[in-house]
């Protein structure tokens, strides 16, 4: 799916792939990444789109397309839940990326991701103590 985030997502193949039904598939990935394929690539084709809105001079719709959203309406509203603002004034608020893309890629992950992140990072057992 990182791959090839641009294509549409055909969960049956990809279940098929792992060998294990259609929804064990999402179930089993729902569990481990804490969102659902679906989710999950809408929010890579987000990602992908914040880095072409802040490094391109692309047209927002040529984007829209690129990274793999059929209409702009739908990439607008998803972009805007993601990351909280439209595309355009994301790229307005946002220039080019001065740091290593590895790092600015964690700095800039939306939200949703970075708090499913926080929560799934630590089992119970393996959570810090409280100061």
């Amino acid at each position: 799916m990182d791959r090839a985030y641009a294509e549409p997502l055909d969960v049956r193949a990809v279940a098929a792939v792992a060998h294990v039904s259609e929804a064990h598939f999402i179930r089993s990935f729902r569990a481990t990444f804490g969102e659902t394929p679906h989710q999950y690539l809408q929010r890579r084709r987000v990602e992908r789109s914040m880095f072409l809105l802040r490094d391109t001079d692309r047209s927002v719709t040529d984007i829209c397309l690129d990274v793999g959203f059929m209409s702009l309406g739908t990439f607008s509203r998803t972009f805007r839940e993601i990351v909280g603002e439209t595309p355009s004034d994301y790229r307005a608020s946002n220039g080019p990326v001065m740091a290593p893309n590895c790092i600015w890629m964690a700095a800039t992950r939306p939200r949703a991701a970075r708090a499913a992140m926080r929560s799934s990072s630590f089992g119970e057992a393996d959570a810090p103590a409280a100061p």
